[in-house]
């Protein structure tokens, strides 16, 4: 590993030396980039594990150049390419939307673990305009669209690697190609999972049987999967699979919310001594605040982090009587959280569909007003590529207090939302935002049950999580308050964001 020795730490030298030996052993030389006959057939799977700053999506950006540079096709979920005998394939994975568009922000095309489990069958001429701004094929003549237009896909695609934007840049919807969809039964070559601490064991099963490379890439100090006892997937992996990034690389920019991250690591360190240390840091640096109430307008986009789910239904409450939201309406602008789908087994492709198009439990999206039909609702799914959608929907809106949700509206059947304005922490995993507000009444309640989880207090492990959801700045609420709003909800910013993208045909 010479070309990345003044770029990477050792530990991360050391990893990419024995990721590159694996992958050199099923056909994929990184060192002279070239593809060889496979060794062996066997399979393998590694853990890249670190802490928030550790460099673990740095080295992940690194073999993907790496193995890009090689001939190695990236799968991304937009479109698969003909397969090749010669063909070596990789795919760039995450548990949530969120988390892949994090990673397609940083220049490396992922997608969604779902996305991947479940490939479309395509219309011909999809196929020839994908390969097409792929490189594999020559330029189309499609029938409706203009040299001017395929030039504009062109351009879109040169720099962001995403189809269904190409298309949209023309004037056309990936979607509109979709005559069906089917469960993946060809295998690829090369997994790469990133968040991989979300991972349940199903998951990780199905994993293994499409990839027989599979390297995982994951921190150990994060909340495990609810329904796994507190491990994760690499828990039990042997120590020669686990591959460890100890040196924090962000600290070269004297982050203070990664110093406070890290600090819970000190087995003596106790709740209070730890809100001393938030105080000292927000004294000392903007990046941190010690906050006296909630901030409404933040919750609009970026939800609060709590632990209890009492306190997320009070929050939500408070928010929407702060914006004289109405009880049998949502207003333009609301932020959902998926809560899945609802679709009896004759619906199934319609329900591939809308999973494919982001509505996976746990994705974020913002409400952009009614559908075209009773119960419909047009939607911004936040992080999907091609973010809008209108589909058949169940808002249900939980009061304090009230075993039932109250539901303002509802089709027969469809995509369930419950609201976004705050979220449980377990939740929030995977996602990162500039700001991010973490309501400390809870994490205190937490120390004080002294609960612990792997043998690390419970407390900890919530505050690590909810800390490294903040990009730019961390606000610390101190207190049970929220701030009134400066400004009405809004959409305005998101249209501006995704002019490319057209409103989806309605969905049941």
């Amino acid at each position: 590993m010479s070309s990345q020795a003044l770029q990477f730490s050792h530990d991360q030298a050391d990893a990419y030396d024995q990721i590159a030996e694996v992958l050199r052993t099923m056909g994929v030389d990184l060192d002279d980039s070239l593809l060889t006959p496979p060794r062996d057939g066997k399979s393998r799977v590694l853990a890249v594990v670190g802490k928030a700053g550790s460099g673990k999506t740095l080295l992940l950006s690194e073999l993907y150049k790496a193995l890009e540079a090689a001939g190695v096709e990236t799968v991304s979920g937009d479109y698969e390419g003909r397969k090749r005998k010669d063909r070596r394939t990789l795919a760039i994975l995450a548990p949530t939307n969120k988390a892949a568009s994090v990673l397609r922000n940083r220049g490396v095309p992922a997608t969604t673990i779902h996305r991947i489990l479940y490939t479309p069958v395509y219309d011909p001429e999809y196929e020839k305009i994908a390969e097409w701004l792929a490189g594999q094929g020559e330029k189309p003549e499609i029938e409706g669209l203009t040299d001017q237009a395929l030039d504009r896909a062109a351009a879109f695609f040169k720099q962001n690697k995403s189809i269904p934007g190409a298309l949209a840049a023309a004037g056309l919807r990936g979607s509109d190609f979709i005559t069906g969809w089917k469960r993946r039964d060809e295998p690829l070559d090369i997994g790469f999972v990133d968040e991989s601490s979300m991972l349940d064991a199903k998951q990780f099963e199905d994993l293994q049987e499409i990839f027989p490379t599979l390297i995982l890439f994951g921190d150990p100090a994060q909340l495990a999967p609810v329904n796994q006892s507190g491990a994760m997937v690499f828990d039990g992996f042997k120590d020669e699979a686990k591959l460890e990034l100890h040196r924090i690389h962000r600290q070269d920019q004297d982050n203070p919310i990664l110093d406070l991250a890290h600090a819970l690591s000190d087995p003596q360190l106790g709740f209070e001594d730890f809100e001393l240390m938030i105080q000292d840091a927000a004294k000392k640096d903007r990046r941190v605040v010690w906050g006296q109430r909630v901030e409404v307008d933040l919750m609009a986009r970026s939800p609060v982090l709590v632990w209890r789910n009492a306190t997320r239904i009070r929050l939500i409450n408070a928010f929407r009587a702060v914006h004289d939201a109405p009880e049998d309406s949502l207003l333009e602008g609301e932020p959902l959280i998926c809560d899945g789908l609802e679709l009896p087994l004759k619906h199934r492709k319609k329900r591939l569909d809308l999973e494919a198009r982001g509505l996976i439990k746990g994705a974020q999206v913002i409400y952009l007003g009614p559908g075209r039909k009773p119960g419909f609702s047009r939607l911004h799914v936040i992080g999907a590529e091609d973010p809008r959608i209108s589909a058949a929907s169940i808002v249900k809106i939980e009061k304090p207090d009230e075993e039932e949700p109250f539901i303002p509206f509802a089709a027969r059947m469809g995509a369930t939302f419950l609201h976004g304005a705050a979220v449980t922490i377990h939740k929030a995993q995977g996602s990162q935002w500039p700001d991010v507000q973490v309501f400390a009444p809870d994490l205190f309640v937490a120390a004080r049950t002294g609960r612990s989880e792997a043998g690390v207090p419970l407390w900890k492990r919530l505050a690590y999580v909810a800390i490294t959801r903040a990009e730019e700045r961390l606000i610390w609420v101190v207190r049970n308050r929220l701030a009134k709003p400066q400004s009405p909800l809004r959409t305005d910013d998101l249209r501006a964001r995704t002019d490319f993208a057209l409103t989806a045909p309605e969905a049941e």
